[in-house]
């Protein structure tokens, strides 16, 4: 503070010598100057503005160091630094479609809706989330209709591809079956359980409870239902597929509830307004059934389909 005080009084001189100079020139105080003095003048006037522009400075600098060491005394203060490397800029943050995102190699499609892909070294299976395709490689049924085209059309879209893969927070991260329940892209950006249902390959799939894309897939479904796309196409799968007030004739018109035994064995009856009613097969070599009553099928030993209404 002393230094300060020093500096500010030698500044006050200053100015005063300032202003002394100034009012001769202005007023004629001296009887003659010659160019010699007056360039003197003009000389020591340059001056006394440099000193006191260096002295403001040095002023306002030192109370600015005082200021630093009182709150640094009473507080640590922290100020952030932002570091940049010579020649580069701040980069903007990632959009979602810029992140990083993993791609693995499709080492087998097994059928329309089950893949392997080569994972961290290793050969993984995934059944694919909120599609279901006909039947074409279970040993223990038949091939069912539109297997075949199912399983090509996903042999011609995804076999040697690399795809991303993305679980479901609403789904279980296996199946009782050991597989991963994923959803799949190409590179190019082909979201292919999407697409399988949209070219009429596969039917939307709900699983006991909804899944993030079912809306999208369910709209799908309907838009290629409507455009006879696919296994939706007339006579794709036989009129009784296809036609679900149709019955084989040695059934009675009114006995049209599907009782269908699944790969578990599990018992499963469909009703007309069931969504996987149309695809339905009812082999009745196998035991399977054609039931007149919700209550006949109950009493048989099968339960309603769970994506009944």
């Amino acid at each position: 503070m002393r230094r300060i005080r020093n500096k500010a009084f030698y500044f006050l001189i200053l100015s005063f010598v300032f202003l002394f100079l100034a009012g001769r020139m202005h007023f004629g105080l001296d009887k003659k100057i010659t160019v010699e003095e007056a360039a003197g003048i003009n000389s020591s006037q340059a001056k006394l503005v440099h000193s006191s522009t260096i002295l403001k400075e040095e002023v306002k600098t030192e109370k600015l160091s005082e200021q630093d060491l009182i709150a640094t005394d009473s507080v640590a203060i922290t100020r952030p630094v932002a570091v940049t490397h010579p020649g580069s800029e701040a980069e903007p943050p990632l959009s979602r479609g810029e992140l990083n995102e993993e791609y693995y190699k499709v080492a087998k499609v097994v059928d329309g809706d089950t893949i392997d892909i080569i994972m961290n070294g290793q050969t993984e299976r995934l059944r694919l989330i909120g599609i279901n395709t006909p039947e074409t490689v279970d040993p223990r049924k038949p091939v069912e209709c539109f297997g075949r085209e199912a399983s090509d059309n996903a042999k011609k879209l995804l076999s040697g591809q690399e795809v991303r893969v993305e679980a479901d927070a609403s789904q279980e991260d296996r199946d009782k079956y050991g597989r991963l329940l994923r959803y799949v892209w190409r590179r190019d950006g082909l979201f292919y359980n999407l697409e399988a249902i949209k070219d009429g390959f596969a039917y939307e799939y709900t699983y006991q409870i909804p899944y993030q894309y079912q809306e999208d897939f369910k709209a799908a479904q309907k838009n290629a239902e409507e455009n006879k796309l696919g296994l939706w196409a007339d006579g794709a799968c036989g009129e009784k597929n296809i036609n679900s007030t149709n019955v084989s004739s040695s059934t009675k018109s009114s006995c049209v509830i599907k009782g269908n035994i699944g790969a578990d064995n599990i018992k499963i009856y469909h009703l007309p307004e069931c969504s996987y009613y149309k695809q339905t097969v009812v082999d009745e070599s196998k035991g399977e059934k054609w039931f007149c009553s919700e209550a006949e099928a109950i009493a048989a030993g099968w339960r309603k389909a769970k994506n009944c209404p």
